[in-house]
């Protein structure tokens, strides 16, 4: 049966874990670094890079909290091993922030940037999966700053890492670049059902060479 539809069936229909998660009741704080403070009157969320029209698009805070309001219900798998299921996740998608600023027809993946400099490189595909989407609120809550506010992006269909907290942008590219975990020997891709956990795993063509 083929990948990705066995995923969303998995995601959707069934309480099933990725091979070597474990279910987590509750939801544990795991980031690298410290907790950022968020100053509202600095915050800005760009797109740059390879867009259609060669410019940058920036919505400070006002403005980005003003985009379309969409909910997703989508499990988070952690490559600690937890997975925390049937959360409902709202912010904006991932769909309307590419539809406000296409990429050009070159782009093949994006990095998306986060405070301190932090990165995560994903296949363009990816990005622009109808359930991935950039967070604002869980369970109808404001995310907590431990958990990522006020932005951070849920991939449901990847390892977490590959959705950063505290995301400041989104670089489109038009060819692959490793971001901070993936130079750092994580798998380029992430597929928890593949468990593509560490670059070592890496088949030919799932990422640049290290």
């Amino acid at each position: 049966m083929g990948q990705p539809e066995s995923r969303e069936h998995h995601e959707t229909a069934q309480p099933e874990l990725p091979p070597g998660q474990r279910l987590q009741r509750g939801w544990p704080v795991t980031h690298y670094g410290p907790v950022p403070k968020f100053k509202p009157d600095r915050w800005e969320f760009r797109i740059f890079g390879a867009t259609a029209d060669g410019d940058k698009h920036c919505w400070n805070h006002e403005q980005f909290s003003a985009l379309p309001f969409a909910t997703v219900e989508a499990d988070l798998h952690c490559v600690t091993k937890f997975s925390m299921l049937g959360a409902e996740w709202g912010g904006v998608l991932a769909r309307t922030l590419v539809e406000l600023a296409p990429p050009a027809p070159s782009v093949t993946h994006v990095m998306v940037w986060a405070e301190y400099g932090f990165s995560a490189n994903l296949r363009l595909a990816d990005f622009t999966s109808e359930r991935t989407i950039f967070a604002t609120h869980k369970g109808g809550e404001l995310l907590t700053a431990e958990h990522g506010f006020p932005l951070r992006l849920v991939v449901p269909h990847l390892y977490a890492w590959k959705g950063p907290k505290w995301v400041r942008g989104v670089e489109y590219m038009t060819a692959d670049r490793r971001g901070f975990w993936e130079e750092r020997g994580y798998h380029n891709v992430g597929d928890p059902w593949r468990e593509q956990r560490y670059s070592y795993q890496e088949e030919p063509g799932d990422g640049p060479e290290l």
